[in-house]
């Protein structure tokens, strides 16, 4: 119920309508409905969830190649695995993940919109994965004078130029992903380096996807230490996702909340890291909310339903009406 104060302002509710008192002046506003979510909006819903849960686990385990992201990071990489879910190989809407998506939406994320990797390192380069699982990396010339950009002022021939290599594997129906390491090519001053191959040690395991980054570190030195100082900032730290590999052999995807156990991973302990993932218990709920939605609709339906008040062998006046949801017969 509403009421009227001393100063002739309005509190309270009427109906609908809410009347609030904000800076002198009487605010009406309505009630909030609750919004009925069909079955294709809750499906769209979870899918997005779970690709917003996904990116940030992506952009945890990537933290040691780009260490400085920009404020749209979190946007970008969203919408690319939400555009790779979306264009899945396997699997159906509310039943996938990354696991069942196209990988490769997500080459060329950059951590960096302020640096592209592409517009400050002019290095060409192609990503390979053997049947064992060994991930390969071929690397174009470079010439660090013409091939680099750097900040305004600084200058190449006096910093340490470093492009490091990183490559994670993820697997997201366990909730874990593994740093299977990084290689660090290091380029002092000003010089010209040709093509090279370089392989990671550790093999990507049977049911996890893998995703490889590239990134660029200046490093300028003390003269009196001899220590290296990391040049990289907010506005310059160029790193992008260079190539995808999806899992040969996914992990099933779990029927209750996934408890994991460091144990269960012997000898790999060091190495891998539980994931803050949402996406499994978005799914598992999913299936209960339809579940329901169904069990109420067809609630609803039966109760809709009208009773015929003409019984066998009676007799009707047509001059009396019969009522069927609202409408005079």
């Amino acid at each position: 119920m509403a009421t009227i104060d001393k100063k002739g302002m309005v509190h309270g509710t009427t109906g609908s309508v809410i009347y609030r008192e904000y800076r002198g002046k009487n605010i009406i506003q309505g009630k909030a409905k609750a919004f009925i979510q069909t079955e294709k909006t809750k499906l769209s819903a979870c899918e997005f969830g779970l690709s917003s849960s996904s990116a940030a686990v992506i952009r945890t385990a990537f933290e040691s190649a780009y260490f400085f992201k920009d404020g749209t990071a979190a946007y970008r990489s969203t919408q690319l695995v939400y555009r790779s879910i979306l264009n899945n190989v396997s699997g159906e809407k509310g039943k996938r993940d990354l696991h069942d998506a196209d990988l490769s939406f997500l080459e060329g994320l950059d951590f960096n919109a302020n640096s592209k990797l592409n517009e400050v390192l002019q290095m060409s380069h192609s990503v390979s994965k053997s049947l064992e699982g060994v991930v390969s990396v071929t690397l174009g010339s470079l010439n660090t004078q013409t091939g680099t950009k750097r900040p305004k002022g600084l200058s190449g021939a006096y910093m340490k130029h470093r492009i490091r290599l990183m490559l994670v594997a993820f697997n997201f129906r366990e909730e874990y992903y593994e740093n299977l390491g990084f290689q660090d090519v290091d380029i002092e001053g000003y010089q010209t380096i040709e093509s090279q191959f370089i392989t990671f040690k550790e093999a990507v395991p049977d049911d996890c996807l893998a995703l490889v980054s590239m990134s660029l570190m200046l490093y300028s030195k003390l003269s009196q230490t001899n220590e290296s100082i990391l040049l990289n900032s907010a506005a310059f730290s160029p790193c992008a996702i260079i190539g995808t590999f999806q899992s040969g052999n996914s992990s099933e995807y779990p029927r209750e909340a996934v408890n994991y156990q460091p144990s269960n991973y012997l000898g790999r302990g060091e190495t891998i890291k539980e994931m803050s993932y949402k996406g499994n218990l978005l799914m598992l709920g999913l299936n209960y909310r339809i579940r329901k939605q169904a069990k109420d609709s067809a609630i609803t339906v039966k109760s809709m339903e009208v009773i015929p008040d003409v019984l066998p062998g009676k007799r009707v006046s047509f001059k009396k009406g019969r009522v069927v949801l609202g409408i005079v017969l």
